[in-house]
């Protein structure tokens, strides 16, 4: 019998990924990436207002980009025999849609408003929003729809940007006939039904983002969102009911889509779900074991069966629901709104005169001072990693939070702001970035003991994504600060490994998603073990480091 092939897509914030893997093995053949080009352009973002902001025309360029570089690597015989495809994406990351459900930037009289755009993950503008959210939740004297997302709405969910877009953009309210996750929007696009009604919704982001639950019958009621503004009157009408777990299709692959992406038409198409969640089952996540998925944020994944929950609301977390992960356990999902876009910030801070006095200089053709410049950018991190293993811990003098771009977990708060303490005039630019590296360790410490201190045990951590396969200064200081060893996922694409193993399951190729981790998931690469005395040390930070954000919450809150 000749072997079957799915593909993972993965859309992440700057890129799509198209990866090709062996549903017999796990082998991942080839993959391509593709950059979006109105990104990396930097249009429709405003860092400073945090505002970010996707084109739909870029995720649908990049992936079919992504797919052809891919299969071009694996021949046709591969191709033939692709079965299935599965999709994760950023979340939350909602846009308005017509009633054909096409994304409103699509059309030519949106097609340069970012409020028509995908509204991306670590977007903070509807702050105010979510607030309402919350003391609406409170008060109403109704259920509480927070209370199974931790018990604190966060405005990178779907409502808070949502309501934002409504009161800021008449136009685009006007033409919004729903909204769509962009993890439901890219499956129906690819098997043609896009129809908001009838489209298969997310169970993963329905349940982790918009409120949904079974307990009152799916979305928040019709009062309690009119109650919060009159403006999201009949919107849970023009939404959805029901949702659906990833190991179900969403529908087949079009000929139109088949042509485009050079792949065999009628193969089975996912529901989608969450870049974290799918990471976590391509990283192989097992009861018991936490999976960090460490990038520019993190996302860190659990499950748990149903014994173990038994009714507990788990506090401070961002979400907790049936099936979210995968089929017949509880997804519990937390994070860190900054990990990789930390040391990023102090990256762009230390390359300031680049961008701003380099170009000025006389007697340096442009063509050199592009040369240095981007490889001094490049080897920033490299030359700060380098510096700040030589400096004992405690020498630094040093203490940070890190909250740069607000925190997800525990306790959902987007109005917080960063610190350094501890500053003088010897301070030096490798002390800073190891404050901060331990500081971002810190952080996920603090979601480790709020699963386990809300009764989640933790007995295994397991690390995927950018940070886990290139900085072992960062995952060393991370084991030695959690007092637990991390084990690297041996896949550098656990995210579209997970969404590959999902459209196997979808494609009929196995059963159960247990099943497909069992054959495909493809264990560690390496494993780091704390120092036990360093460890005993950053005890003593890090109730300092808890102690600080204590006290300085609220001087750091909308500032």
């Amino acid at each position: 019998m000749k072997d079957r092939y799915v593909l993972g897509l993965d859309f992440g914030s700057d890129s799509v990924r198209a990866l090709v893997v062996n549903t017999a093995t796990g082998e991942e053949l080839a993959s391509g990436v593709s950059y979006y080009k109105r990104w990396m352009e930097g249009k429709y973002s405003i860092p400073s207002i945090s505002q970010f902001r996707h084109h739909p025309q870029d995720y649908l360029d990049s992936m079919t980009e992504a797919v052809k570089i891919a299969l071009a690597e694996c021949g046709e015989e591969v191709r033939e025999n692709v079965v299935g495809i599965g999709v994760d994406t950023t979340g939350s990351t909602p846009c308005a849609v017509n009633e054909k459900g096409e994304a409103l930037a699509l059309l030519d009289e949106f097609k340069e408003n970012p409020n028509a755009m995908f509204i991306l993950w670590k977007d903070h503008t509807a702050v105010q929003e979510a607030a309402e959210i919350n003391e609406r939740a409170r008060s109403w004297g109704g259920v509480d729809y927070t209370k199974y997302e931790g018990g604190v709405y966060s405005s990178e969910w779907f409502w808070a940007k949502i309501l934002h877009i409504l009161r800021k953009d008449e136009e685009v309210r006007k033409a919004a006939f729903s909204w769509v996750e962009l993890c439901d929007w890219i499956p129906a696009v690819l098997t043609g039904n896009t129809d908001p009604l009838t489209m298969k919704r997310s169970r993963c982001a329905a349940g982790h983002k918009a409120m949904w639950h079974e307990e009152w019958g799916g979305l928040p009621s019709e009062e309690f969102l009119v109650g919060l503004d009159p403006l999201l009157a009949g919107l849970r009408d023009r939404l959805y009911e029901k949702t659906y777990t990833s190991d179900e299709k969403a529908g087949n692959l079009t000929a139109e889509w088949a042509e485009k992406l050079g792949l065999p038409e009628g193969i089975a198409v996912a529901v989608g779900a969450f870049d974290a969640h799918m990471g976590a089952v391509g990283a192989g996540i097992t009861e018991k074991t936490i999976v960090k998925i460490m990038g520019t944020s993190t996302c860190d994944i659990m499950i748990a069966p149903y014994e173990v929950i038994d009714n507990k609301l788990i506090r401070g977390i961002c979400g907790q629901v049936d099936g979210s992960v995968m089929p017949g356990v509880v997804g519990l999902e937390a994070g860190q709104s900054g990990f990789g876009d930390v040391y990023a910030w102090f990256r762009n801070v230390l390359s300031w005169p680049l961008e701003s006095i380099l170009p000025e200089l006389e007697g340096i053709d442009d063509e050199l001072k592009e040369k240095i410049a981007e490889e001094t950018r490049q080897k920033i991190l490299v030359k700060l990693t380098e510096e700040a293993v030589k400096l004992d811990m405690e020498e630094t003098g040093l203490l940070a939070l890190d909250w740069l771009n607000g925190r997800r977990t525990p306790f959902a708060d987007q109005t917080l702001k960063g610190a350094i303490i501890g500053l003088n005039l010897g301070t030096t630019a490798p002390a800073i970035f190891r404050a901060l590296v331990e500081a971002t360790a810190f952080g996920a410490r603090a979601i480790n003991d709020q699963f386990i201190n809300e009764g989640v045990p933790i007995e295994q951590v397991i690390a995927t994504g950018g940070i886990s396969q290139k900085n072992e200064f960062v995952m060393q200081v991370t084991a030695d600060v959690l007092n637990m060893p991390i084990k690297v996922a041996a896949s550098e694409q656990t995210c579209a490994l997970g969404a590959g193993i999902f459209a196997a399951v979808a494609a009929g190729i196995y059963d159960t998603i247990e099943e497909g981790i069992e054959k495909m998931a493809t264990g560690y690469s390496r494993t780091y073990y704390p120092d036990e005395e360093r460890a005993k040390k950053y005890q003593v930070l890090y109730e300092k480091y808890l102690k600080l954000g204590e006290d300085l919450t609220p001087h750091l809150q909308g500032i």
